[in-house]
């Protein structure tokens, strides 16, 4: 049943919130930032452990992040997933230090094309435990239909999510991960047809992101995929400075679908 998936954004070292769509290394007068966190990455592992909501996404947006990562993962150990600069040299070290589950993104699109060998190896350096692995389907649309994004959502690939990539890739994973960049930060609505055609393809949980603006739009996720995509909300969240969703609403939510 669909549920709210908490997260915790990290750039520069610091918990934030970015129009994910301005993520650039070329240009970062760019970037447009929608709020910097007083507190440490370990007061929301602490929140999420105390509310019990488990599953909650710590992404690493670029480099200066690891210690700020490791900091929310040694507030609750085995309880949330790591992403951002994972391959298969760091994803087993990851689970060590305390993530439940490593995310993968852009690791898997060298030259923006899907990379089976790729895959292949990150799920081996996990001791081909699939359960320990989320793929990063992030997408933009194109020619409406959606295309993969890497490299901070800025390179569109020719990797189309639909339902063939989602068969191709399901075996070698628990969960998927999808933001729609496109909407991301922007508080303008869900893209209610990508989050219905999510319900309709996968069969393993999956869980969206992007344009999250109100309690209600729990509710709607649920309606449009079935109750199998659950759904993150971030910029809109009191606790990440936003006035439209309370983070009690989110918890009451959840304790009302169980």
């Amino acid at each position: 049943m669909t549920k709210f998936r908490p997260c915790i954004d990290l750039h520069a070292g610091s918990v934030k919130q970015i129009v994910g769509g301005t993520l650039s290394t070329s240009t970062p007068s760019d970037l447009k930032t929608n709020w910097t966190s007083e507190h440490p990455s370990a007061y929301y592992a602490s929140l999420y452990k105390e509310n019990a909501l488990a599953g909650a996404h710590v992404i690493m947006l670029g480099p200066g992040n690891d210690a700020a990562a490791q900091e929310a993962l040694e507030a609750w150990k085995g309880g949330m997933q790591v992403g951002g600069g994972i391959n298969e040299k760091n994803a087993q070290e990851w689970i060590e230090r305390g993530a439940e589950r490593v995310i993968i993104t852009s690791y898997l699109f060298p030259d923006s094309v899907f990379s089976m060998d790729r895959l292949r190896a990150v799920l081996a350096a996990l001791g081909d435990d699939k359960e320990k692995l989320v793929i990063d389907l992030s997408c933009r649309r194109k020619d409406d239909r959606w295309f993969v994004a890497t490299n901070k959502w800025q390179t569109i690939t020719d990797f189309e999510l639909n339902q063939e990539s989602i068969r191709l890739l399901e075996p070698y994973c628990s969960e998927f991960l999808i933001h729609a960049a496109d909407v991301e930060g922007l508080q303008r609505g869900i893209d209610h047809e990508l989050v219905a055609k999510l319900g309709e393809w996968c069969s393993i949980p999956v869980t969206y992101a992007g344009g999250g603006r109100s309690i209600e739009d729990l509710e709607l996720v649920k309606s449009l995929s079935g109750g199998k995509v659950d759904l993150t909300i971030g910029s809109a969240l009191d606790i990440f400075g936003g006035s439209g969703v309370k983070f009690d609403e989110c918890v009451a939510w959840n304790q009302k679908q169980t």
